[in-house]
Order: structure tokens, then C-alpha cells, then sequence
């Protein structure tokens, strides 16, 4: 529409283009905020994402994108009223449509970044998987789904230490929350065809019951020294790790270890 004519009737302006792939994937959300303003930021977080620059903080976006201050992009994550819920549903019912009752494969995983100050929450000292070690930062557990060798974000979710924890928060493990993902989206619709995690999750016979409960066939990992309790007059037999190749439903072979 015509800026001039917009100011002239007192019309909402448009909000400003950017890349025309991300206008398009963005317009499917354009509803979801009450003013231009958040439209353009939610444009400009995605548009700053895909950038090459390498640190993806707020000011590093606001200069690659062109935006004056980096407040307004601040304001937006903190101040402005969108609902993260609304916005995440949306991109879940959007990623269903696409797949169009297809199955795809789950991959769990947990993810630790660095994190200085004291002003985020639920940061702490605790094991960060991007650095090998113990360290002071904030960790989430992931889920990402594959198909025909494409990866895309389904959900995550906070884990929060218990020294971090607010008044209406609920501790929760990393197992638990790895569970709570793995209800969420067989409840949406997603159809499973398997589920792949480290040994975190696959050492934890309560993870391996919420797949089992939802009859979802899965491949985890275990330690090199796992080892299993057995009745005392029951005889141990170890073999040795051999291969063996197994057929995906799409006649794709994978070689294990087992």
C-alpha cells in the first residue's frame, strides 16, 4: 500500500521487507503480533540467525540487519507482548503441515552454552556438552526431527538446576525432560519411526519405558562399562562387538556396533 496514503487515513503502515524467502516464511506468523514493530524484529531476528556473522548476539544482528539500536530487538524478546507458546504451536502445526503424515526420525540431545553475569536464569556451573567440561552456563534438552536428510527444530526445553529454580518452578531431570518432549509430540501428531539418543538417555530404563508406552522403536547409546544386576546364579556371557547392518524403511542401510 502507499506510505502516503497510509499517513493520510491513519492506516497501520506495512511493515518493512527484508529477504523475500523470510518475508514469506514469516508471514505465516504475521497474526501472532499486535503491532509492526514486533513483526519486523521477529523479521529481523530470523534474518540476523541466517547471517554469516559468527557471534549472534542482539547488537551483531541489529548492525548486520540495519537496525539503529539494538534496544527494540531487546525489547521485543523481553517486553513485547507475544506469547511463546502461541508462537510455538504455530511452527509446530506449520512443520506437521508440511510433513503431510509423514514419519521422521527423533533425534534427543542436550545442549550447553556459556553464560556470564547473574542476570539469566537458570544459569549455573554444570557440565556444557560445547565445551568438554564443567562450566558456568545454561543447558538445554533438544529434539530434533530428520527426514530425507533434513534436519529441523521440534522443541526444548530449560533444564534448570536446583539452585536456580524460582517459586513456581518444578525441578525436573534431564530424563524427564527428554520424556516430557517425547509425550508433546506423539500427542501433536508426529509420527515416530525412531529415536536416537546418547547414553544419557540411553542408560536411563525411565526414558526406555516412555518409548516403550508409546510403542516407538528406538536405537540408544549405552557406556563401554555398562553393566546390568543379575540374580548370583545366573552365568555371565560376553561376546564380542560385531557388526550387523540393519534396513531403514526407506531401504537405507546403517551400520551398528553391537
Amino acid at each position: 500500500m502507499d506510505v502516503e496514503r497510509q499517513i493520510l487515513k491513519h492506516l497501520p503502515r506495512d511493515a518493512q521487507p527484508t529477504v523475500g524467502f523470510i518475508d514469506e516464511y514469516c508471514s505465516s506468523y504475521k497474526d501472532l503480533f499486535n503491532e509492526v514493530r514486533g513483526y519486523e524484529c521477529f523479521k529481523y531476528l530470523h534474518l540476523g540467525m541466517i547471517s554469516s556473522i559468527k557471534r549472534k548476539s542482539l547488537p551483531e544482528i541489529a548492525k548486520v540487519v540495519g537496525v539503529n539500536s539494538a534496544q527494540s530487538l531487546h525489547h521485543f524478546i523481553a517486553q513485547s507482548p507475544w506469547s511463546v507458546t502461541e508462537l510455538r504451536q504455530r511452527r509446530l502445526l506449520l512443520t506437521l503441515k508440511a510433513l503431510t503424515g509423514k514419519k521422521i526420525t527423533v533425534v534427543i540431545d542436550e545442549t550447553g552454552d556459556r553464560k556470564k553475569g547473574k542476570v539469566t536464569d537458570y544459569v549455573a556451573r554444570q557440565y556444557l556438552g560445547s565445551v568438554g567440561k564443567i562450566d558456568r552456563g545454561i543447558v538445554t534438552v533438544n529434539a530434533y526431527g530428520i527426514y530425507e536428510q533434513v534436519t529441523f527444530p521440534l522443541l526444548f526445553k530449560i533444564f534448570k538446576p536446583k539452585g536456580t529454580l524460582k517459586p513456581e518452578d518444578q525441578y525436573r531431570t534431564k530424563i524427564e525432560l527428554a520424556s516430557l518432549i517425547i509425550e508433546e509430540l506423539v500427542e501433536f501428531g508426529f509420527e515416530i519411526s525412531l529415536v536416537l539418543a546418547d547414553s544419557l538417555y540411553g542408560e536411563s530404563s525411565a526414558f526406555i519405558q516412555t518409548l516403550d508406552r508409546y510403542k516407538l522403536p528406538w536405537v540408544l547409546a549405552i557406556r563401554s562399562n555398562h553393566g546390568v544386576l543379575m540374580p548370583s546364579h545366573q552365568r555371565v556371557r560376553a561376546n564380542k562387538w560385531c557388526r550387523f547392518e540393519r534396513i531403514w524403511l526407506d531401504n537405507r542401510p546403517f551400520e551398528l556396533l553391537v
